[in-house]
Order: structure tokens, then sequence, then C-alpha cells
């Protein structure tokens, strides 16, 4: 191939970002405006994951604990009556951290919007040294108890916050979670649950779907597996498993007569991470797409017709594997793990083609415009591997599948989201609690936006102001969004009255190369 192709790239940033401290516009003009109404907000405990911790640029940090969204609401809460709301703070803004002062791989510090030595601007780890060391264990208790990573059956898994758990093989411990567990054998429901609250969140299962959604489906769906303790990382948990737990976290904390807000699960494929690169991403000539169409030519018109003759695949599958490039902008190709492997009838007569490319073309097929490529292809679609011309991603080499969330596999991710969702519902009303609905409220973020007094809120990566450089966790204003939606849900359910706070006093993303 004499041309190789050039991913375009994503951040097209404008001007405009403004970073400022978070402030709240609820003046009180008399003392007792504000009422808590049937609620009692005097010792309010949050419960859930990376979002409810404040999560944000791929790592915790305390500019992000600070605005998380149950802080946010916590701020409100005193205005009538809510007490003290503590949290188990980082060291620095800088996030990451450290075991025995060794980074964790995987925990790395925090995304800044940085620019290259062309101006051209992407997200880029701080450079900067973490030192939030997770074996200086806190004294807590502390009212939000969001850990990052959490599924819905971890909260209830005792030695979740065991440091031992983490230098096994697989990690058992959530480093987070080690951070600010009363003891190494407590579970994140209990140590919430001790602290008798008045009120409580609870916002959980989002990572029982996004693990196998951001890794484009690489994990296994464990529908049908009631035995969480066998899962993988980025599988999806079953329905069943996830109402048991979600069952026991929300009986545990209403037990002792506290009120409560529940908050359901967002469509995943609607945050930036999964919207940003389009599915049609790679530019050709016409040249260079009449060249690849020749190589491919033999796959379309004599591998797949043998294949469909055989009755190996249908004439169907044949069709949506078949390779075909034009001038202009096109689908990459990838590898389909739902599709039938070939690879090994590919070596056997009347094929007989060897190994190395009965293996490339085993799972092949492009990309179509019901496919999603998640924010982490960026950095991949269209490079030359091994400084080879001719091998490039996406175009003579399939996207790894990792690469590519197919139909099928938000297919799958959405049967498992809706039925959480379900459950979520049912046992808010079962139990008389407020119901928050996120996934409504990202839909409206994600399509067209949320407009507030200084402007409109949308989940466009980078510019829309919603979204953390992550592509996944909300940014300042995000969350303060995020607290509006529940606090909504609490006054409508509990007669309360507090404010909302003003989502444009809070700040976006940060811009910065240090």
């Amino acid at each position: 191939m004499k041309k190789y192709i050039k991913y375009i790239a994503v951040f097209a940033i404008g001007f405009g970002f403004v970073a400022c401290e978070p402030e709240f516009d609820t003046p009180i003009d008399e003392d007792g405006f504000y009422t808590s109404g049937e609620a009692d907000f005097s010792n309010y405990v949050s419960v859930g994951n990376s979002l409810t911790a404040g999560f944000a640029d791929g790592t915790l940090y305390i500019t992000g604990q600070e605005d998380s969204y149950p802080n946010i609401m916590a701020e409100q809460f005193a205005l009538a009556g809510g007490g003290t709301f503590t949290q188990p703070l980082m060291n620095d803004n800088v996030g990451g951290l450290l075991l025995g002062g060794n980074p964790i791989p995987g925990f790395n510090p925090r995304f800044v919007l940085a620019t290259d030595e062309n101006g051209n601007p992407a997200p880029a780890i701080i450079g900067q040294t973490p030192t939030t060391e997770v074996s200086n264990i806190l004294s807590g208790p502390f009212n939000n108890v969001g850990v990052p990573g959490a599924r819905s059956f971890d909260l209830l898994f005792p030695g979740y916050g065991n440091i031992g758990g983490l230098t096994t093989t697989p990690i058992s411990a959530n480093p987070y979670f080690v951070r600010f567990a009363s003891s190494p054998d407590a579970t994140v429901i209990g140590d919430a649950v001790a602290q008798n609250p008045s009120f409580f969140s609870l916002w959980i299962g989002n990572n029982d779907i996004l693990g196998y959604a951001t890794s484009g489906g690489a994990g296994v769906d464990q529908t049908g597996n009631f035995d969480p303790s066998t899962y993988g990382g980025n599988d999806i948990t079953d329905p069943t498993v996830f109402a048991g737990a979600y069952s026991q976290m929300v009986d545990a904390l209403a037990a002792s007569g506290a009120d409560g807000v529940l908050v359901n699960i967002p469509d995943v494929t609607s945050i930036p991470f999964f919207t940003t690169v389009p599915a049609q991403s790679i530019p050709l000539d016409a040249p260079t797409a009449a060249f690849l169409n020749d190589n491919f030519g033999l796959y379309n018109t004599v591998v797949l017709p043998t294949l469909v003759s055989f009755n190996i695949i249908t004439a169907e599958e044949a069709a949506s594997r078949t390779i075909n490039f034009v001038e202009g902008v096109n689908f990459p190709i990838m590898t389909d793990d739902d599709l039938t492997d070939v690879s090994a009838i590919l070596q056997a007569p009347p094929v007989s083609l060897d190994a190395a490319t009965a293996n490339l073309l085993g799972q092949l097929r492009q990309v179509n415009e019901n496919d999603i490529i998640p924010l982490t292809a960026s950095g991949v679609l269209g490079t030359i591997i091994n400084n080879d011309p001719t091998l490039i991603n996406g175009v003579s080499v399939p996207l790894a599948d990792q690469f590519v969330l197919t139909s099928a596999e938000q297919a799958r991710v959405t049967v498992a989201q809706n039925s959480y969702n379900t459950t979520i519902q049912a046992l808010a009303n079962a139990n008389g609690l407020a119901f928050a609905d996120a996934r409504s409220a990202l839909q409206q973020v994600a399509n067209g936006g949320v407009t507030f007094n200084g402007g409109t809120l949308t989940s466009t990566f980078v510019t829309g102001g919603g979204f953390s450089l992550d592509g996944v966790h909300p940014t300042p204003r995000g969350y303060a969004f995020t607290a509006n939606v529940l606090l909504e849900a609490i006054n409508a359910r509990y007669g309360s009255n507090i404010p909302r706070v003003d989502i444009g006093n809070f700040a976006t993303i940060t811009i910065s190369n240090d």
C-alpha cells in the first residue's frame, strides 16, 4: 500500500472554557424558609460507586470529591436540618494510588486537556506523582461510601476492603475501599448501615454492565450464572444476582426507618466514551479503496460463497461479512466474536488457506452504522503496525473486538440494564422511597442538552460541559446537574423544598499541560 491512513483527531476544541470555584445560588431570606418535609436529613449517607465518590477525569481526587453529587446535596440539606457530611478525601488533586510507595497499575493520575507541540488539544495524564498511599487507613466513619469500580454484589462482600486482597491473583479487594473500611472484613453496605443513617441515597449497578461495554464486549454476559465469585471484571451481572444484592442493600439501609432515594441506571452508550468516535471513520482516496478491494476480492467472491455452499454460514451472514471500500470515509474492518469462527475450516480443503490468512479472515467483517466505536479506539484507528505501511489498523488489519461494541453486544447491555432498572423502581415503590430517573435525565443531556442560565449542558466530549475527560464520569457541572435530579425526586416524594443548585456556577474541564 503506497498510502496509509491517518486518523482524523476527534478533539476539535473551541475557546471559552472557564474554570471556577463552585458557589451555591441559594440565598436564604429568612430562617425556616426551607423544610425537610417528611424526611430527616440530619445524618445523610450516600452509597454507590465512582459516580457517588466524585470520580472524574479517570481517577479520584480532592476537588472531584468536593464536587460529588452527594456533597452538593449535603450542602443543600444543611439548609433544612442536614448535618455534617464527611468524605474519605484523597491526599491531592493529582489522583492515582500508591501501595508501599509504588504506583498501583491501572490507578493513574488524572487527565487534563493538554496541547501538543503543534497546538492540537487532547486529554493527557497530568505530569505529577500521586501521593495517596492506600496503606494509610483513614479513620471514619464517612458519610460518602461511594467506592469506584464497585459492582452491586461487591458492596456485600466481606474483605472488599482488606489490603491483603490487593496482592492476590485475581485481586479480591478494592484499594479505594481499603483506605476507609472500618475493618479488613467489613462490607461497604455494613459500614453504611452502621452509621444509622436518617436518609440515604443508593446509586449502584452501572459497573455491572459498564465494564462489558467499555471493553467492547470482551467480557461475558453472565445471565444465567448465579455465582458472582466466578465473574470476570468485564462481565455482565446476571439480573437475578443484581436483584438479590440490591434488595439486600435496600432492606439493610431502610431497616431502621431511614428515608432515601434510589437512582436508576442510565444508558451507558449515550456517554461521550461511546458517542465521540464515528463508526464511519476511515478516509480513503479512490486508488487506495480500489487496492483494498482487490486484496479482499477473493474473500468476497470465493471464500464467502464457498462457506455458504457448505452450509457453514448463511447467505445473510456472508453478506454481513463482505468487505467493500469506497472513495471517501469508510467503515473500518474488525473481528467479531459473535460471527461463526471459520478460521479452522479455511485451512482445510477446498479453501486451504495458510494459518495466518485463515486467522485473519476467521471472524472478519466491516463495521456498520449500528456498531459503536469507543473512545479508546481513537488512538488505534488508522495507525501503522510495526512500521509496515501495508499493515494499518482498521484498514488492512481488523480492529480487535475490544475496539468495537457491536449491535449484538449493545443488546446484551440493554437487556441487563432494563432488568436492573425494573428492580430499582419496584423496590423504590415497595419501600416508599424516592426514585430518581437518571436514565431520562442523561437522555436529555445527550439529546440536545439541558439549558441553564449560562448556556446549555450537553454530552459532547470536552466542549459539552457535562462529562470529564475520561468520557464516562461527569464534570463538577455534570455532578451538580445530577444532584438537582435527585433533589427534585426527593422533594416530590417527601414534600421538602430543598433548593436546586445553579449548575452554571460549577466548573467543567481542567485545561493544563502540567
